[in-house]
């Protein structure tokens, strides 16, 4: 059989990126990730390479300087990225779905004015949702912009926002007073610019230092706290007041397959450190990888990669064609996510007590994994999604 994760019916164009993301990881990405990673260092001279190759172009429209590719590209360029060090795969994360939500839902203007300049990732974005109380209610969003006679002035604490240092765009969601009944129509989308770096970066917003993590280190995770922030209507994502909510939650969509991708990236290199330990380490004279427990192991571990890899390439594929596809997406990163900390986890066992050694690459595996059970949406988000989509498709006719 061909290697595991493979992708049927990809156009030249397509494998041609991939092939050439692939040699990227494998020349400038794994043999650095160990020492970046375990300094918590911002991987520059990665991300610049990242620049050359257009990758922060991929998904934008060729009109406006990018590659003009779909999300089933970028998927696999993410899970490319992500089998060499997660974290270079976060830099671009957030910068895609703002990406994608302006060429969905902005102005001409906003279009005219960011795209370009994030193609070639002269801009780069940063998505701000989340807040220190919030969790999964997104409708309790306490962050507010109150209207004034030349704009709006924002207040209020957003946390978690991958890039919020290194970024110069931020999507951010906050409240602000449409007089709706419902809360989530109370919701408005800011692009919010800024300039790079930490601490009072404009006058009345601040980024505090980076948030110390268990994993995904070398990217910047803050909070961005906003104090008398005063910004222009023009700025409101698509002119459109109160419509935040729902243009967040086609971002989160996107984000949802570019989780299940990561995924699939960490889990394909944890079976790939395995499987070749499994054949170099010897005990009872011979390798490991020939004693039936272990050999089982690898099998199990080989099937989790292949049918996550399969569920994400559904799911991007679908959104792809323009069908609704947050059950799939729901599934995919589901799936995806528990099968990459079940492999590494796995992976783990299978390198024994050097498992644990920081000179190991699988010791870092095992601190990223975990992040994606949680990033875009708990397991028990998705099941609560998977769940109400399925109601609503095989609904009672009693």
């Amino acid at each position: 059989m061909a290697r595991l994760a493979q992708t049927a019916g990809l156009t030249d164009v397509q494998s041609e990126i991939l092939a050439t993301v692939r040699q990227f990881v494998d020349k400038e990405v794994i043999p650095r990730a160990q020492e970046l990673e375990h300094s918590d260092t911002y991987p520059t001279d990665i991300v610049e390479g990242m620049k050359e190759m257009g990758l922060f172009g991929l998904t934008i429209p060729e009109e406006y300087g990018g590659l003009g590719e779909s999300l089933l590209t970028y998927a696999l360029v993410v899970e490319e990225i992500a089998r060499g060090w997660m974290s270079v795969s976060g830099v671009i994360n957030t910068h895609f779905i703002v990406a994608h939500m302006i060429s969905r839902h902005g102005t001409p203007e906003q279009k005219q004015h960011f795209l370009p300049r994030m193609a070639t990732g002269e801009v780069r974005g940063s998505f701000s949702m989340s807040e220190p109380d919030l969790g999964s209610d997104v409708a309790a969003i306490k962050t507010r912009a109150r209207r004034t006679d030349d704009g709006y002035v924002i207040d209020g604490s957003k946390m978690w926002l991958t890039n919020g240092g290194s970024s110069n765009l931020i999507a951010l969601l906050v409240k602000t007073d449409e007089g709706a009944e419902k809360a989530h129509q109370n919701l408005t989308t800011f692009l919010v610019e800024k300039p790079e770096g930490f601490g009072e970066v404009a006058p009345g917003l601040t980024i505090p230092g980076k948030i110390d993590k268990m994993g995904y280190k070398g990217v910047d995770t803050t909070e961005a706290v906003f104090d008398g922030y005063k910004i222009g209507a023009d700025k409101v994502l698509g002119g459109a007041p109160g419509k935040g909510f729902a243009y967040m939650m086609d971002g989160v969509e996107v984000g949802r397959v570019n989780v299940a991708a990561r995924a699939c990236g960490i889990a394909i290199r944890a079976f790939e450190l395995a499987v070749e330990y499994a054949q170099q380490r010897k005990t009872f004279g011979k390798a490991i990888a020939e004693h039936q427990a272990v050999a089982f192991k690898l099998a199990e571990m080989a099937t989790k990669v292949e049918a996550a890899h399969l569920m994400m390439v559904n799911a991007a594929r679908l959104k792809d064609s323009g069908e609704r596809n947050d059950v799939e997406a729901g599934m995919a990163k589901l799936i995806a996510s528990e099968y990459c900390a079940e492999v590494t986890q796995d992976s783990f066992r299978i390198h024994g007590g050097y498992g644990y050694s920081k000179e190991y690459e699988i010791e870092r595996l095992m601190r990223e994994a975990p992040f994606l059970l949680i990033g875009e949406g708990t397991s028990e988000i998705q099941k609560t999604i998977i769940s109400r989509g399925l109601l609503r498709e095989y609904k009672s006719r009693s």
